[in-house]
C-alpha cells in the first residue's frame, strides 16, 4: 500500500534529497580544496570520531594531519543513493573514484562511501561517514598485483565482500 503524502511532505523530501545530494560534492571539493572550515560545517556538531571522541575539533584534529598524507586530490563523484528514513533522517551510500598525490605516486581509488545523514536546524548534515574501497593502487599498478592496495598498510580493502548479497551470489553459481 502506498502512503499518501501531503503536497508540503512531498515538497519537503524532494528539497531534503536535493540538499542532501549536495553533501558528497561539497565534501569532495573541500577534501581537494583544502578547505578543512567548510569540510567540518558539513558535519553534525556532535559528530562522533572514534570511540569516545564527539565534535568539530575532534574532527579537525583527525581530518588535517590525514590531509597532509598527499598532496593533490581528486574526488569524482560517480553515483549517490539516498534514502529517507524519516523527516530528519536519512542514509545512502555514493560511488566515488578518487585519485591522490602521494609522493611520486598517482593513487587511484574505488569508493563506497556509506553515510547517515541527519537535519540539524533546518540543513541537512553528515552525521557519520564510513568510507570502504575496492581498491588503492597507483596509476602504473594493476590492483590485483598488490593485493588491491599499495597505499594502505592497515586491512585490505573491504569491497566487494562488505555487500550483503556478495558472497550469497557466488555460493549460488555452479
Amino acid at each position: 500500500m502506498t502512503e499518501t503524502l501531503s503536497l508540503s511532505d512531498r515538497i519537503d523530501r524532494i528539497e531534503s534529497r536535493l540538499a542532501i545530494g549536495q553533501l558528497p560534492i561539497r565534501y569532495a571539493m573541500a577534501v581537494d580544496g583544502r578547505d578543512v572550515e567548510t569540510w567540518l560545517g558539513l558535519f553534525v556538531p556532535d559528530v562522533q570520531i572514534g570511540a569516545h571522541r564527539f565534535g568539530h575539533e575532534a574532527l579537525r584534529e583527525w581530518i588535517v594531519p590525514a590531509l597532509r598524507t598527499f598532496r593533490r586530490s581528486v574526488h569524482q563523484i560517480v553515483g549517490h543513493r539516498i534514502d529517507l528514513v524519516d523527516a530528519d533522517h536519512a542514509t545512502g551510500a555514493v560511488y566515488c573514484r578518487a585519485e591522490h598525490e602521494v609522493v611520486d605516486r598517482w593513487i587511484v581509488m574505488a569508493i563506497c562511501y556509506f553515510d547517515d545523514y541527519r537535519r540539524v536546524d533546518g540543513e541537512w548534515l553528515f552525521a557519520r561517514r564510513r568510507e570502504l574501497h575496492w581498491y588503492a593502487a597507483d596509476v602504473n599498478e594493476h590492483p590485483q598485483a598488490v593485493g588491491f592496495d599499495s597505499w594502505h598498510d592497515d586491512d585490505p580493502p573491504q569491497l566487494p565482500d562488505r555487500f550483503a548479497t556478495w558472497a550469497g551470489f557466488w555460493e549460488t553459481q555452479p
